[in-house]
């Protein structure tokens, strides 16, 4: 079975329109991923800068942690030395 002159031409002409709608679809595809690759570099300049930020609270809070064990070990002290007054004010003068 031969394709005659008109079939051929018919032939070339629809392979031609699928080629080109092919390479309009490839654009699309291209515009999108330049949008996303646009999109993903601004997100990722917002990851940084919040990891900047989560990194300076990290070391605020190891900070007040440091300042809190400092306050506890003076509240122990304290408990400590008002222990030691009740007991000298509860003894007996006469021992």
């Amino acid at each position: 079975m031969t394709m005659g002159p008109v079939e051929v031409e018919r032939k070339v002409r629809q392979l031609d329109n699928d080629v080109q709608s092919i390479y309009t679809m490839l654009s699309a595809i291209q515009g999108t991923q330049e949008r996303h690759t646009n999109r993903l570099g601004e997100l990722a300049v917002k990851v940084d800068s919040l990891d900047t930020k989560i990194d300076t609270l990290g070391a605020r809070v190891d900070s007040l942690d440091t300042k809190i064990d400092t306050l506890a070990t003076r509240v122990d002290s304290l408990d400590g030395k008002i222990d030691t007054v009740l007991a000298l004010l509860r003894s007996d003068p006469e021992d």
